[in-house]
């Protein structure tokens, strides 16, 4: 059984920053592609931002220049730095992880539960 957990969402202004965390847990053997996105009231969820096992990075336009994806593969964990915030930013941001079984070495694919972000103007 692996989790996510997500954290570090909540209520910030227009130009504000956040930072969420995304730990995942469990028989984990590796952890391949991570990734964060998110789903605003009434619209499809859209991928934010991506990080490969070798640290390769891809971004939404809509947020390049603003947002910074990292991970730290000793905690098994990824981040999202979001910068210069915008109302626009408001959504529910899901973790996502490719993640290798310790138990039968298969890749799934996991999500965690969701953090609310809102940007108010």
């Amino acid at each position: 059984q692996v989790q996510l957990v997500e954290s570090g969402g909540g209520l910030v202004q227009a130009g504000g920053s956040l930072r969420l965390s995304c730990a995942a847990s469990g028989a984990i053997f590796s952890i391949n592609a991570m990734g964060w996105y998110r789903q605003a009231p009434g619209k499809q969820r859209e991928s934010v931002a991506a990080i490969s096992g070798l640290t390769s990075t891809n971004y939404a336009d809509s947020v390049k220049g603003r947002f910074t994806i990292s991970r730290d593969n000793a905690k098994n964990t990824v981040y999202l730095q979001m910068n210069s915030l915008k109302p626009e930013d408001t959504a529910v941001y899901y973790c996502n992880a490719i993640i290798q079984s310790g138990i039968d070495l298969n890749e799934y694919d996991y999500w965690g539960q969701g953090t609310q972000v809102t940007v108010s103007s």
